[in-house]
């Protein structure tokens, strides 16, 4: 089941989940924050392990900690999700835009997160992985068809990446570290 991707983070170690379903292509980004915003435009040198239950790592940018809760995304998990949002100050969504149907299934579970009141405060950057190949979807597509224009109630931005590369994920960062409060 491989709709959208998405990571929450926190300043302080509050319970903040990253739930995955395409597991690989975000164990990729969790794998290049965890060692440091100075390694996030090397290539993955090693195959990184999707995530079955959960995983809890931490980087500092900026002199932000941040605490990343990577939750399982398979459906028998998903319902506990919520019970992650706690203190959720950012999320961190990654899409594979190379996969219009999966963008827009992706959108659906994303917007039911964010109504969640737990999420109320967090602020939005989704990843548009993917972004190298021929036939990826865009920036704007990706804006379109995960509806972003109806999040008005908090900072979102979309950034263009490529998790092997590490394309565009110092630049989410970047933004995610002036939006979070």
């Amino acid at each position: 089941n491989e709709r959208g991707s998405a990571n929450a983070f926190s300043r302080q170690p509050a319970a903040s989940p990253k739930p995955e379903t395409h597991t690989a292509m975000l164990a990729a980004i969790l794998y290049k924050l965890r060692n440091g915003p100075k390694k996030l435009d090397a290539p993955v040198a090693q195959k990184v392990i999707p995530t079955l239950n959960f995983n809890v790592e931490s980087c500092t940018y900026k002199k932000i900690r941040f605490s990343i809760w990577d939750v399982g995304g398979q459906d028998g998990i998903r319902p506990l999700w919520r019970h992650y949002y706690t203190g959720t100050q950012g999320l961190v969504y990654v899409v594979d835009s190379n996969d219009r149907d999966r963008v827009r299934k992706a959108a659906e579970e994303l917007h039911a997160m964010v109504m969640n009141f737990e999420m109320r405060f967090a602020c939005l950057l989704v990843f548009a992985n993917k972004i190298d190949l021929p036939h990826s979807l865009s920036v704007e597509e990706v804006t379109s068809e995960m509806r972003l224009a109806e999040i008005s109630d908090r900072a979102w931005h979309v950034q263009a990446s490529c998790a092997t590369t590490g394309d565009g994920l110092l630049q989410g960062l970047q933004w995610l570290a002036a939006n979070v409060k």
